[in-house]
C-alpha cells in the first residue's frame, strides 16, 4: 500500500513540474470555484420600464433580484425597486421619491399594492400618473407570468380600474 502511495505522489510531482500543467490545474480549480459560487447565488433578471427625460421614449433597465421560495416577497421586492427609480442617468422615476408602498398582498395570482398619496403627484416634466401606473402594471405581468391580475391602490382606493380592466384580457397582451 505504501509503495502505491509513493508511486502516486511521484507521478503527481512529475506532472506538476511542468509550468503548463500547473497553470491548467490552477485554471481548473478556479473554474470549479467559480461554478460553485455561481450555483450558490440565486438571482433572477428583472426588467423595469422607465421614460427618458429628454424624449418620449421607453427604456428598459435590467436588475438582478434575489430569488426566494416566497413569490409574494419577490414581487414586493420588484415593486420596491421600481419605487427607487432608474439607475441610469437621464431617465425619470415612475413615482415621486417620497412614494412608499403602504401594503402589499398576493392572493390567488392577483397582486394588490397600496401606495402612499404622493404617488398621485405628477413628476415635473412627466405629468402622467396613468403612464407610471401602467408601466408598473405591465412590468409586474411581464416579469411574473403567473400573475393573472394587478390591482393598484392609492390610500385604499383603486386607481384606473376602468382603464386597466380592458387591458390584458388577451393572452397576447400579457
Amino acid at each position: 500500500m505504501k509503495a502505491i502511495l509513493i508511486k502516486i505522489f511521484v507521478s503527481i510531482g512529475r506532472f506538476l513540474l511542468e509550468r503548463r500543467n500547473r497553470l491548467a490545474l490552477y485554471l481548473l480549480v478556479i473554474s470549479i470555484m467559480a461554478f460553485w459560487d455561481y450555483r450558490q447565488i440565486d438571482y433572477s433578471r428583472r426588467t423595469y420600464t422607465f421614460f427618458s427625460t429628454l424624449e418620449d421614449n421607453l427604456f428598459i433597465e435590467e436588475r438582478m433580484l434575489p430569488n426566494t421560495e416566497d413569490r409574494e416577497t419577490e414581487i414586493r421586492w420588484y415593486i420596491e425597486e421600481a419605487l427607487y427609480g432608474p439607475a441610469t442617468h437621464g431617465l425619470e422615476p415612475l413615482f415621486p421619491r417620497e412614494t412608499r408602498l403602504n401594503s402589499y398582498m398576493l392572493r390567488d395570482a392577483v397582486v394588490y399594492a397600496d401606495f402612499t398619496e404622493s404617488a398621485l403627484l405628477p413628476i415635473p416634466g412627466n405629468g402622467d400618473v396613468y403612464r407610471s401606473f401602467l408601466s408598473l402594471n405591465e412590468g409586474i405581468r411581464r416579469n411574473f407570468p403567473y400573475i393573472e391580475d394587478v390591482k393598484l391602490f392609492i390610500g385604499g382606493n383603486e386607481v384606473f380600474f376602468e382603464l386597466f380592466s380592458g387591458f390584458f384580457t388577451n393572452s397576447a397582451d400579457n
